[in-house]
């Protein structure tokens, strides 16, 4: 996992399978988006305005169940 945060444009991204893939992104809120790989697979997450939306501490409540762990 990685997580890397860009000041310029105040953005959270949360990287859980490494390498390039082509991912489809699924908006949560105008903030929150989830990239997910061909086969449903949780890639990646992005946080806008991250200081506000993690600031705040009311993120949405996500559950994830059977998340497949992909091989490093």
């Amino acid at each position: 996992m990685r997580i890397s945060y860009d000041s310029e444009v105040d953005a959270l991204y949360i990287r859980l399978i490494e390498g390039v893939r082509q991912c489809r992104t699924v908006r949560l809120t105008d903030e929150i988006s989830l990239n997910l790989g061909a086969d449903e697979t949780l890639v990646g997450i992005e946080i806008l305005d991250a200081k506000r939306v993690l600031g705040q501490g009311d993120l949405p409540r996500i559950v994830v169940d059977n998340l497949p762990i992909a091989a490093a």
